[in-house]
């Protein structure tokens, strides 16, 4: 419905405008070739697919990943690696059930201060979300001086 395509709308916007920041006066990419790629579980990925984010090429690559028991975690860093190397994603979403097992390629990602794509930690139905393993969560607390009780999340 409109909800739905309002918040597809807003959340690319978002995506565009974060590129622009990070890229300050750098040539970037337009706003609808601007891509946010998902790493998650079925539920997850057919949620944002049905809600627009889904893209197939030609060749028949993707910009999302279904992760389940008999996902090998090489396959699902293969296809971090792939988005975080592309031109056109703006943003990885990856469920933090999933960031758990690729752990090292999410810390190397923040330690080189790699801005976009942007990998945000998104929970699942199997999982409650953890803030104190979402990095971008940790971030936030020090820039607050760490007094963000998370808690009751």
């Amino acid at each position: 419905g409109t909800a739905g395509s309002s918040f597809v709308h807003n959340f690319r916007c978002w995506v565009c405008s974060t590129y622009r920041a990070a890229m300050g006066r750098k040539k970037f990419l337009n706003q609808t070739d601007m891509q946010v790629a998902v790493i998650g579980d079925e539920d997850t990925v057919t949620g944002f697919v049905l809600a627009g984010v889904g893209k197939r090429d030609g060749q028949g690559n993707t910009n999302f990943l279904i992760v389940d028991s008999k996902t090998k975690r090489k396959e699902v860093e293969e296809k971090f690696m792939e988005f975080q190397q592309s031109k056109d994603i703006g943003v990885i979403l990856i469920n933090q059930t999933v960031a758990e097992e690729i752990r090292h390629l999410l810390t190397d990602h923040t330690a080189k201060g790699i801005v976009v794509p942007t990998v945000l930690e998104i929970p699942s139905k199997d999982k409650p979300y953890d803030p104190n393993a979402d990095q971008v969560m940790q971030r936030v607390k020090v820039f607050f001086g760490g007094n963000i009780d998370t808690s009751d999340w």
